[in-house]
C-alpha cells in the first residue's frame, strides 16, 4: 500500500539494520494468543501485531537466526522485513506453510508465496511484513541483510 512520499530516493544513511525485536515482545505474543477473527479483520491488523505473530510463529517452528529489519519510512513495499533460516529444505517449506496457515486462520490474511516448492529460499509476502526463509547456505550466498546495513555495496557508500 503506497504511502505519501514513497518516491523518495534512499540514501546510505537510510539503510540501517534495525534492532531485532526483543524476546519479550515475542514471548508476549505467545502468552496472549490471538483469536481467530475472520477475513473481515484483515484490515484491522497493524503491522506491529502482524510482526509479533510472525515472530512467534517462526519461534514455534524453530526458525534460526531471525533478524527483523524496520522498513518504515524507507520503502513503500512493506513496514518490516524478517529474514530467518531453516536447517533443511523440508523445514524451510514447513516454516512457510505453517506461517501462512496461522496468518490465514487468525487474521484472514492470504499471503503470496514464492519458492516453496524448491525449499531453498521461500518468500512470504503478507503485505505489511515480508518474510524470507532460507536454507543456511543460500542465506550466506545472498547475504540479504547486508543490503540494508549502512555502507553496504550498491548504495553509493564512500569507498577508498
Amino acid at each position: 500500500m503506497p504511502r505519501a512520499g514513497a518516491l523518495r530516493r534512499a540514501t546510505p544513511e537510510d539503510n540501517v539494520l534495525s534492532q531485532t525485536i526483543p524476546a519479550a515482545a515475542s514471548a508476549a505474543a505467545k502468552v496472549a494468543p490471538m483469536t481467530p477473527q475472520g477475513p473481515a479483520a484483515e484490515t484491522d491488523v497493524t503491522s506491529e501485531t502482524l510482526l509479533a505473530r510472525i515472530l512467534a510463529s517462526l519461534d514455534d517452528d524453530k526458525a534460526e537466526d531471525v533478524v527483523t529489519i524496520d522498513l518504515r519510512g524507507r520503502s513503500s513495499v512493506a513496514d518490516y522485513m524478517v529474514v530467518c533460516s531453516g536447517r533443511s529444505s523440508r523445514q524451510v517449506g514447513a516454516i512457510a506453510e505453517k506461517l501462512m496457515d496461522r496468518l490465514k486462520e487468525e487474521f484472514g490474511r492470504v499471503c503470496k508465496v514464492e519458492g516453496k516448492d524448491q525449499g531453498d529460499w521461500v518468500l512470504v509476502d503478507t503485505a505489511d511484513v515480508i518474510v524470507h526463509i532460507f536454507r543456511p547456505e543460500v542465506r550466506e550466498f545472498y547475504q540479504l541483510e547486508k543490503m540494508w546495513m549502512p555502507g553496504a555495496a550498491g548504495f553509493g557508500a564512500g569507498r577508498a
